[in-house]
């Protein structure tokens, strides 16, 4: 269950925030609900059943009232953490949280064995945003920068995505990075006369050179290459 603040504690300094909110709510929950794991920064607490959730919201409501502040009326959510292990049933299954979004995932275990797990990915707004952002970087309209140079501009870009988005089910990040060979492939054209009309053969082109200097980018060196060469 989510606890977002409501915006009027924005005009509150963070460090007198997190001070008020470690008296009133961490030093509460411990008195008060011992049993119910939260993390604070995360905006989530844990609870065992539907019943508890609802009686904690409840008595988060009234908490909140009594230090003047309020739960946010919409984003304070129970959501079910379907796994193999709770097979319930429920309309509210998943949830946002800093680019990533939890919900029930297929993984596979250790032993080659597949299960269902409650676990984050890269959200589906980080992912429009990030394509967004190599939009926005207009490489095809820098013909006369060379590839390393393109790498020196945008591949820590891509490597600080990768490193942050990528923990937790990185195949999740592939079809980003395939945004990012398209836009690649869009420069070369514009770069090579001898491509301009040629889709296919600027993507040859391009994976050719992936293959041979996979470490101009990030994803290239993850195998993820513009095409096959």
């Amino acid at each position: 269950m989510g606890y977002p603040l409501h915006p009027k504690m924005a005009e509150v300094s963070p460090i007198l925030a997190n001070l008020f909110l470690h008296y009133a709510f961490d030093k509460w929950m411990d008195r008060n609900h011992p049993d119910k794991p939260f993390a604070r920064y995360a905006a989530v607490a844990h609870c065992h059943s539907k019943e508890e959730a609802e009686e904690l919201r409840d008595s988060l409501d009234k908490r909140f009232k009594e230090c003047g502040l309020e739960l946010h009326p919409t984003k304070t959510r129970i959501v079910y953490c379907k796994d193999d292990d709770r097979r319930g049933d429920y309309p509210d299954k998943s949830f946002d949280f800093l680019g990533y979004t939890f919900r029930p995932r297929r993984s596979k275990n250790k032993y080659g064995k597949y299960f269902i797990n409650f676990t984050p990915a890269v959200s589906n707004k980080a992912k429009k945003d990030m394509r967004q952002t190599i939009h926005d970087w207009r490489m095809h309209l820098k013909p006369e920068k060379t590839l390393e140079d393109l790498s020196h501009m945008f591949n820590p870009i891509l490597k600080g995505w990768v490193n942050y988005y990528g923990r937790f089910y990185k195949s999740e990040m592939y079809s980003v990075l395939r945004h990012m060979n398209r836009a690649l492939v869009r420069w070369a054209r514009r770069k090579c006369k001898k491509l301009a009309i040629h889709q296919r053969r600027a993507n040859y082109w391009l994976g050719r050179i992936a293959r041979r200097e996979p470490k101009l980018f990030v994803h290239w060196q993850m195998g993820i290459f513009p095409g096959a060469g």
